[in-house]
């Protein structure tokens, strides 16, 4: 037997699954040539990298710069370059012009050269994915042969549907799949990736490797948690979640295929400690890819500025995250003291800065123009806004970026302050139903997550978990007065956003009819204020803003 037949009985394949940033060529690329260089070490003949990994995924409208895809074009031919020195060949992705207009691209690369272009076929256009606007549809593929294999390279969405790619490939000698992936996380999305990918090697009966991107950008999470099943459908390895990180697995031909022989086998978090540390990179990213120094925060001693707190310390540190209680009037004492439990746990930068002298001063300046009008929400909403004037003329101060903490129930009914509450850069709970807020709460209480900056131990005080909810903007109110129960009125919503289930529907889950009319209603006169909000992680299947596209203008009602 030649020496070239028994090193293709053997192939070492490194999986990166990195951290790129949008736009960032120069900076991609040199952790590409990083994680080459980390792969040649370990003895891989081949690494495999992500989706749109030179430009960073996913690079929306900045691929209608020619000049961009310039630059994208000249990194890989670099990388390309670079392999004629005999170490491991290279799959990576990039956006390319072809002769038709702009493809998804991949490029393997060997030996020097670049051995050949996948251009992706099935361009997702829905949720979070809009490529059709921006990407032309490539020809039906064939393997291509490395050192001796046949490698199938479908594209991430090329394995989701029936585009018949994997098929193809299989039809025409491919003897195992390799699938660079931006696929962005949501709850239980593992287990999904999972299900897609075998029903794929069901159907071909060929191994197959999903590589995913990890990181931040803007409102999506990608999780890693790359992994592989062989032909006989057993998972062949699987990679850590959340964590940056490269993997060589050892693949070996048998009589039946190739098989995988070594490989790591990480533990997946469950689902509490899957949100929290989404939201956690979600946030870190959006901070650190975006040059802020730091982070400002308004601790009120509620449920929702403590967990984003905590968030904020276990993404950045605690000498980067400074809070600021805003007392006014009706503040009650409580939540001093649990505010200021709350930072001292947590270890970060604590402030009071009352807020009663602006909010007299609006009120006298309007009091000629309000005179004999009844004191009510436009009242309280003004003392929202001190709060968040305020808390920007920190962020303006100290170059420190504004955290916003609403969550998602609050944001489905409108029950949140434009220019007020609202104010902010990036929200790390945007996506979490008030329910799951609590759930997270607890869950960090008893946990610190990998790579977190903060301190073990109970970061939020119990009676902050305990205590009923309230923005108190009047004496002796509570979240209650003016909504249903958060498990009521949770479920409506989920219903009502997530599922788009009818209201008839919903009734028939239990609960009120006149209820339900009052939060789709609710829900979609709050539309202007979710058009006007901060980014934030997306946690659920269907967050606002990529997933959920409703008109402002908009007079159906379910009835």
């Amino acid at each position: 037997m030649s020496e070239t037949l028994k090193k293709t009985d053997v192939l070492r394949i490194a999986i990166a699954q990195l951290n790129p940033t949008v736009g960032d060529v120069v900076g991609n690329l040199a952790k590409a040539r990083a994680a080459r260089s980390e792969a040649a070490t370990q003895g891989a003949d081949l690494l495999l990298l992500t989706e749109l990994f030179i430009s960073g995924y996913p690079p929306e409208d900045l691929v209608l710069k020619p000049a961009f895809l310039r630059a994208c074009l000249s990194a890989v031919e670099q990388l390309a370059a670079e392999t004629a020195d005999g170490g491991p060949g290279v799959i990576v992705g990039f956006p390319r012009q072809g002769e038709k207009g702009r493809h998804n691209s991949v490029a393997i690369l060997d030996g020097g050269k670049i051995l050949g272009f996948r251009d992706k076929i099935d361009l997702p256009n829905y949720g979070e994915f809009d490529e059709k606007r921006v990407f032309v549809e490539g020809e039906m593929p064939g393997p291509v042969n490395f050192r001796g294999v046949r490698i199938g390279v479908p594209i991430c969405e090329e394995i989701w549907n029936d585009a018949g790619v994997c098929e193809t490939l299989a039809e025409t000698g491919a003897e195992i799949l390799l699938v660079p992936n931006g696929s962005p996380f949501y709850r239980n999305k593992v287990d999904v990736r999972h299900q897609v990918v075998l029903r794929q090697v069901i159907e071909t009966g060929l191994p197959l490797i999903f590589a995913n991107q990890i990181g931040g950008q803007d409102e999506l999470v990608f999780d890693g948690a790359s992994f592989a099943f062989n032909g006989d459908r057993s998972l062949a390895f699987q990679m850590s979640q959340f964590e940056e990180t490269l993997s060589v697995t050892t693949w070996k031909r048998t009589a039946d295929g190739w098989r995988c022989d070594e490989g790591p086998m990480s533990r997946i978090p469950e689902k509490e400690e899957a949100d929290y540390r989404a939201c956690v990179l979600g946030f870190r990213d959006y901070v650190n890819k975006n040059g802020f120094k730091s982070v400002v925060l308004g601790l009120s001693g509620g449920i929702d500025s403590a967990i984003c707190a905590a968030i904020a310390v276990d993404a950045l540190g605690e000498e980067r995250v400074r809070t600021v209680m805003l007392p006014y009037r009706y503040t009650s004492k409580e939540s001093f003291a649990d505010a200021e439990a709350c930072a001292q746990a947590l270890g970060c930068h604590y402030d009071i800065v009352p807020i009663a002298d602006p909010v007299e001063g609006f009120l006298s300046s309007l009091s000629e123009m309000f005179e004999g009008t009844e004191s009510g929400i436009t009242e309280e909403n003004l003392q929202s806004r001190a709060r968040g004037t305020i808390l920007m003329a920190i962020s303006n101060k100290f170059g420190s970026m504004v955290v916003t903490t609403g969550n998602k129930s609050e944001m489905s009914v409108g029950y949140a302050t434009l220019y007020g509450d609202m104010n902010g850069g990036f929200n790390p709970i945007k996506d979490l139903y008030k329910m799951q807020v609590y759930a997270l709460s607890a869950w960090r209480n008893a946990n610190v997550p990998p790579g977190a900056l903060g301190p073990s131990g109970k970061v939020i005080p119990a009676n902050i978990l305990s205590k009923a909810p309230s923005a108190e903007l009047r004496p002796n109110q509570t979240d209650q007065d003016s909504l249903p129960p958060y498990p009521m009125l949770d479920d409506i919503l989920e219903c009502l956003v997530e599922k788009e289930m009818a209201v008839e529907d919903i009734v028939a889950r239990g609960h009120d009819i006149a209820t339900v009319h009052r939060i789709e209603h609710l829900l979609y006169l709050a539309e202007y204020k979710r058009r006007q909000s901060a980014p934030g992680v997306k946690i659920t299947q269907k967050n606002f803003g990529r997933d959920r596209r409703y008109p402002i203008t908009n007079r159906f009602r379910d009835r």
